[in-house]
């Protein structure tokens, strides 16, 4: 989850480093590059989590809790942003 925050942050630097130097018509490949990483790292996150809890699964005393559901809310949200950032030009 740390990686994943590390790449999400590099991600929004590098937009705006892209919004003042790409050329107009440019695509922002790399910055679309590091937010599909970021999700990809909550995704291995979260799976890694819920494989190493599994005593948890038959117990309905414990739960996940909502940070649980946040990463994996996260994921796909995360990886769609990835790729409109790779689909997206600049324009003027």
């Amino acid at each position: 989850m740390i990686l994943s925050i590390i790449f999400s942050v590099l991600s929004l630097f590098l937009f705006f480093c892209q919004l003042f130097t790409l050329t107009m018509g440019g695509r922002f490949y790399l910055t679309g590059v590091f937010q599909i990483l970021a999700g990809l790292c909550v995704m291995s996150a979260a799976s890694i989590y819920t494989v190493k809890h599994t005593d948890w699964h038959f117990n309905a005393e414990n739960s996940y809790g909502y940070a649980y559901i946040l990463a994996w809310v996260a994921f796909p949200l995360s990886l769609l942003s990835g790729v409109v950032y790779v689909i997206l030009r600049k324009h003027e």
